[in-house]
C-alpha cells in the first residue's frame, strides 16, 4: 500500500573495484559472479585491498582547482554524488538542488603522511620535543588539515561542485555512520520533515594510515583473498577493505510523482543498533531488527545482502543467525557482498542499500560466491534485507522492496 511519504530510491551513484555505475556492478555480481574479485595483494603486503577503478574525475568535478584541493576520499564522494544526481535527473535543476538536504557519512579524513613522517623524524633529535611538535603542527599542515582533514569537507565540496545547498549533516564513525545517515534521511522523509535527500559516503582503502590503524587492531585479513565466510571460519578471520563510493537520492513518493520520476525501489524501513560486542550481543540486536521488520514481509521470504566483514567472532554470529533463519524458511538467498567489494567502512551500508535497490529494479538477484552452504542458489526475491555489521560496533538493517 503506497503513501505520499513513502521513501523512494530515485537515483544511485556507485563506484568500487568492480567498476563505475550500475551496469558494471550488475555484470560482475549477477552475471559473472567472480569468487572473489581480484584484489591488490602486493602494494600493502601482507594485507590485500580492493582498489578503486580509474575514474575520469573531470566528468563530475569540472574545475581542476576543485580536484586539486580535495584528497582522494573527497574526490570519490563528490564524483559519486554527481553520478547519483545525474541518475535522478537533478543535475542542473537549480530550484530543487537549492532545497535538497544532504546527509553524509565520513571518517576522519586523510592525513598528510609526508608531514607526519617529517615530524616523527624531527622529534627524535629535537631539543624540546613539545615545542617542536606544536610549531610544526601549526606551520606545516595545509589549511584544510587539522591533524586529519575535517569530516564535513566532503559535504562542503558536494555543495560547491554540485550546488546542493539545503541542510547538511555529517555523521562520523565507521559503519554505524553510514547506517545512521541512511536512517535519518529515511525517517525525516517518512515524518514529512523533508522530501528530497542526497545520502551517502565514500572510502579510500589505499590509505596507509587507515591500514596501519586497522592492522594494529588485528582486524585485517592477511595473505591471498578469500570469501567472507571462509575468512570468518578462520582462527581470527579478518576483513579486506575496499575503496567505494555510494550515494542515493531519496525522495518522498509525492515529490517523485510530482516531477514524473520513477524509482528503483522503496526503502521501507531502516533500523540501527549498537552492542558492546560481547558473545551473542550483535546477534541479539540483529535478531530484534529482523523480528521488527518481519511484520512487513510478503508471502515469500526476503533475500539477504549480508554486510558480514570476515572478522571471525562477528561473522560467525551472523552466519549462525542466517543459517537458522534459512532453516526456518524465514529467509531466502544470502549473499555476502564484501567478498567482491570489500569493506568500505562508512560507505558499507549505502553500498548495501544501493545494491539491494538495483536488484529489486532489475527483478533479479546476485550469484553465489561461496560454496560452503549458506549462499545457495535462490529465486528472485520480492524484498531484500540489506545489513551491515560494523568491524567494531554497530548493527544495521534495511528492508528494500518494489516501489509500486
Amino acid at each position: 500500500m503506497s503513501a505520499p511519504n513513502d521513501v523512494l530510491v530515485t537515483g544511485i551513484g556507485l563506484v568500487s573495484s568492480l567498476g563505475e555505475g550500475l551496469d558494471a556492478h550488475w555484470h560482475a555480481m549477477a552475471e559473472t559472479g567472480a569468487r572473489p574479485h581480484p584484489a591488490e595483494t602486493g602494494k600493502f603486503k601482507p594485507f590485500p585491498v580492493f582498489p578503486m577503478v580509474p575514474l575520469e574525475l573531470d566528468k563530475q568535478i569540472p574545475r581542476r582547482a576543485d580536484i586539486r584541493q580535495m584528497e582522494t576520499w573527497q574526490r570519490l564522494g563528490t564524483y559519486t554524488a554527481g553520478l547519483a544526481l545525474d541518475d535522478a535527473g537533478l543535475t542542473g535543476d537549480a530550484e530543487r538542488l537549492a532545497r535538497m538536504d544532504m546527509v553524509v557519512a565520513a571518517g576522519g579524513g586523510e592525513r598528510d603522511l609526508d608531514v607526519d613522517g617529517q615530524i616523527l623524524a624531527g622529534l627524535e633529535t629535537a631539543a624540546e620535543p613539545a615545542s617542536f611538535l606544536n610549531e610544526h603542527l601549526a606551520n606545516d599542515l595545509r589549511p584544510t588539515l587539522f591533524l586529519a582533514q575535517l569530516s564535513n569537507l566532503l559535504a562542503g565540496n558536494i555543495s560547491i561542485v554540485h550546488k546542493v545547498t539545503g541542510s547538511s549533516r555529517t555523521f562520523m564513525g565507521e559503519e554505524i555512520a553510514g547506517i545512521s545517515a541512511v536512517e535519518v534521511a529515511a525517517r525525516r522523509i517518512s515524518a514529512g520533515q523533508g522530501e528530497l535527500f542526497l545520502v551517502g559516503a565514500a572510502y579510500n582503502a589505499e590509505r596507509k594510515d587507515m591500514l596501519l590503524s586497522l592492522a594494529m587492531g588485528r582486524t585485517l585479513w592477511q595473505g591471498e583473498p578469500a570469501t567472507v565466510w571462509e575468512r570468518g571460519a578462520a582462527a581470527e578471520g579478518g576483513m579486506i577493505t575496499g575503496s567505494a563510493g555510494a550515494f542515493l537520492v531519496l525522495e518522498s513518493r509525492a515529490h517523485a510523482e510530482a516531477r514524473g520520476k520513477s524509482a528503483y525501489a522503496k526503502l521501507s524501513s531502516v533500523l540501527s543498533g549498537r552492542s558492546r560486542r560481547g558473545p551473542g550481543d550483535a546477534a541479539k540486536v540483529a535478531r530484534k531488527q529482523f523480528d521488527e521488520l518481519s511484520a512487513q514481509f510478503g508471502p515469500t521470504p526476503p533475500g539477504v545482502l549480508s554486510g558480514a566483514n570476515g572478522i571471525a567472532a562477528a561473522t560467525a554470529e551472523e552466519r549462525a543467525l542466517w543459517d537458522a533463519l534459512v532453516a526456518e524458511g524465514k529467509v531466502g538467498g544470502v549473499r555476502a557482498t564484501q567478498t567482491l567489494i570489500g569493506n568500505a567502512i562508512e560507505a558499507a551500508f549505502p553500498v548495501q542499500v544501493a545494491l539491494a535497490a538495483l536488484a529489486i529494479a532489475r527483478h533479479g538477484f546476485y550469484l553465489p560466491t561461496d560454496g560452503s552452504g549458506i549462499e545457495l542458489p535462490a529465486a528472485t526475491p520480492a524484498q531484500i534485507l540489506a545489513t551491515s555489521w560494523g568491524f567494531w560496533r554497530g548493527e544495521g538493517m534495511a528492508l528494500v522492496e518494489a516501489a509500486d
